[in-house]
This record gives structure tokens, C-alpha cells and sequence, in this order.
């Protein structure tokens, strides 16, 4: 599995293009800005992209699902069934100029906890973690790594404080749906670096109850 991260736009959000080296079919998760320079990096490594995945529905991680799907109509949009109304109400958000948003395509799936995505050898297992969003999903592939949107960074977890945000349901999601997973499981956030889940396990002061979300 191939894994390319593009910062993308004035929040900074980690997209990530996967891919199967031998098949090149792919996916791209949370294309939130910049669509352009997203089907260059896509074309130039010559994708077949089969599916566009929101890890969940703020306007920062949808906001170029619109051009991806344009420039790759065939591949299947995908967002967990609960983040469904903040997708239809991404660009009511302040930040939406800001990152240069453009309203989504419907949804040609909508994910659940459990459901298998698949592509070439590539399968990522949706795990439903809602807090920072209802509908919030992070992504698990058996080679090691877990794709955590906005539930989990390095060092902190993700923001309560929003419309539609579900604070008593994030800590729970992640200790009980996240760190069961191995400790060398390598994690990959919506924004800035990775980490791996023994380190958020034994540093990470808000699930060590150090830190309060509030």
C-alpha cells in the first residue's frame, strides 16, 4: 500500500492518497481543499481512484469532494450515514470561503460501523468514533495503520466545542474503539504528524484524564 499525504489548504488538513501499487486502484480521504493540485498528484501517479472517503462531514475535509468527483465521476463518495446533515451544511460554515469550498456531491455511500472499503489488495475497516462529530469514522487497515480524521492527533484529541460535536462520546470512542488495537499501530490524523497508538496510550493527557476537554 502506497500512502501520500498532501497538506491541504489554510487549516492544514492531512489528505491522504492510498493506493495499490500493482492494481493502482485508490482512494482519497478528506480532499478538504485545493482540488486541482489533488487530481494532478492522482493523475500524474496514474490512479484509479474508487472511492473519495470523508472521515466526516466539516467543511475543512469535503470541501473539494465536488471537483474529485468531477474529475473522477466513477469513483464512489463516501461519509458515515450520521454526518450526513453537516455534509448538506458544510458551506453554512464561517471557515467555508476561507478554504475555498464547494458544495458536495450527495453521498453514493453511506458508512457504518463495520463496513469493509476495498480496493485492489487494500481494505480499510470503518470504525464509527463519534465526539468530535456525530457521524466521525476513523479508518483501520491491517497492515498497521489507522487513519483518525479529527478524533485523534499527537499529543491531543479532537476539538467539542462545535455545532453537532457529542463531547461525552469522544474519550469513550477512543478508548474503547481505538486503543484496542496493537500499540504499534501507526495513526494518521486529520491534521498535523502521526503517532502510534502505544504513544497516545501512555502520553496523550487527555485520555490520561491530565488534561480536561473542557
Amino acid at each position: 500500500m502506497r500512502i501520500e499525504t498532501v497538506v491541504v489548504g489554510p487549516l492544514e488538513v492531512n489528505c491522504y492518497i492510498i493506493w495499490d501499487e500493482k492494481t493502482k486502484e485508490g482512494a482519497i480521504i478528506d480532499p478538504g481543499a485545493e482540488g486541482k493540485r489533488l487530481e494532478r498528484i492522482l493523475e500524474v501517479e496514474g490512479i484509479d481512484l474508487k472511492y473519495i472517503i470523508n472521515t466526516h462531514g466539516h467543511v475543512d475535509h469535503i470541501g473539494a469532494n465536488k471537483d474529485i468527483k468531477e474529475a473522477f465521476p466513477d469513483a464512489q463518495l463516501a461519509i458515515h450515514s450520521k454526518d450526513l446533515a453537516l455534509l448538506h451544511n458544510a458551506l453554512n460554515s464561517f471557515i467555508a470561503p476561507m478554504v475555498g469550498a464547494k458544495a458536495s456531491p450527495e453521498p453514493d455511500i453511506l458508512l457504518e460501523e463495520g463496513d469493509n472499503i476495498e480496493f485492489g489488495n487494500i481494505t480499510l475497516e470503518v470504525i464509527h468514533t463519534p465526539g468530535h462529530t456525530p457521524g466521525s469514522i476513523c479508518l483501520y487497515s491491517p497492515e498497521g495503520i489507522m487513519f483518525t480524521g479529527d478524533t485523534l492527533f499527537a499529543g491531543s484529541v479532537g476539538r467539542v466545542d462545535l455545532p453537532m460535536a457529542e463531547p461525552d462520546k469522544l474519550i469513550p470512542s477512543i478508548k474503547e474503539k481505538i486503543l484496542k488495537y496493537p500499540d504499534d499501530t501507526v495513526i494518521l490524523p486529520g491534521h498535523g504528524p502521526t503517532s502510534t497508538i502505544g504513544d497516545e496510550r501512555r502520553y496523550n493527557p487527555f485520555l490520561r484524564g491530565t488534561i480536561s476537554l473542557f
